[in-house]
């Protein structure tokens, strides 16, 4: 019976030490991650790692195609950074109309917010909002309502999707206390 080489031991010994050095770093970033539910919004916490180490927070709402498990849409609210605005961005489709705004509306009578799509990505295509603190006042007053985010796919046709605000003044106070 021949025996393993020993070069060839050590290659197999290394490859098994890396993999379980990486499933370890797996389970410490997924211990590093936190969630919590408020209703229709959740809170999500995370460590980036490197130096320095930083815990970056937002709440979100995603949507999801009827009938699959797949994202359509996000709507998310970073933690709110001293002397800056309230950022919320918007996530979706790539298959927009680049000419036309998002618009998010807390209720139909609103007239709502409006902006630009900022960037497209394989993941989708983003715009970005500065929240007043008259815009927040209306979303944490629409908790049992349902606002929308409206625009207009690359055929030029009008998408609305439905955003709920239950929850979103709870998820709002403890986004700010991260």
């Amino acid at each position: 019976m021949s025996s393993v080489p020993r070069p060839i031991k050590s290659l197999v010994a290394a490859a098994f030490a890396a993999a379980m050095a990486a499933a370890a770093a797996d389970q410490a970033a997924a211990q590093q991650s936190t969630t919590a539910t408020y209703d229709d919004w959740i809170l999500q916490c995370r460590i980036e790692a490197g130096p320095p180490a930083q815990k970056l927070c937002d709440i979100a709402q995603v949507t999801t195609v009827q009938g699959k498990n797949v994202p359509f849409s996000r709507v998310t609210i970073q933690h709110p950074v001293k002397g800056q605005p309230v950022r919320l961005i918007v996530q979706l489709p790539t298959n927009i109309s680049m000419a036309a705004n998002v618009r998010i509306q807390a209720s139909d009578s609103d007239p709502g917010i409006a902006a630009p799509f900022a960037r497209c990505l394989p993941s989708g295509c983003f715009a970005d909002f500065d929240l007043k603190d008259d815009v927040i006042k209306k979303f944490r007053a629409g908790a049992g309502t349902t606002g929308k985010v409206s625009f207009k796919d690359a055929g030029e046709h009008e998408i609305a999707i439905p955003l709920s605000f239950n929850g979103f003044g709870q998820a709002f106070d403890a986004l700010a206390k991260e």
